[in-house]
């Protein structure tokens, strides 16, 4: 199997760049992403989005809600068609992304965790 480390780099230098179509291009048109934030941001009690015009809305009021975010990535680990992403996130939380990848490379689902 291929390394899947380069995708968890090259997501944590989208978000860091700002640049929302570089990061949507990480994301199949079929995404489906958990997150608490979703909760916060949408003020939707399910935590869930379906749909890559639905998830770059989402994006797009996060970047303008947090202009500072930067991520620090400490550990990318690697199971079958997954990777999970550990990282510091916004107000310098703690994360835990589980993204599945699909046969072309694209994510097509996401649980966001934070402590």
């Amino acid at each position: 199997m291929e390394s899947l480390t380069h995708i968890g780099e090259a997501w944590v230098q989208a978000w860091n760049s700002h640049n929302l179509d570089e990061i949507m291009s990480h994301y199949d048109d079929d995404i489906i992403f958990y997150s608490p934030l979703i909760k916060k941001i949408n003020n939707d009690p399910t935590g869930r989005i379906q749909g890559k015009e639905q998830l770059r809305a989402y994006f797009n009021r996060g970047l303008e809600a947090y202009p500072d975010l930067h991520f620090e990535l400490y550990h990318i680990l690697e199971g079958v068609n997954s990777i999970v992403l550990y990282y510091k996130s916004i107000n310098d939380k703690l994360s835990a992304e589980l993204m599945v990848i699909n046969e072309k490379g694209l994510v097509i689902e996401v649980r966001a965790h934070y402590k």
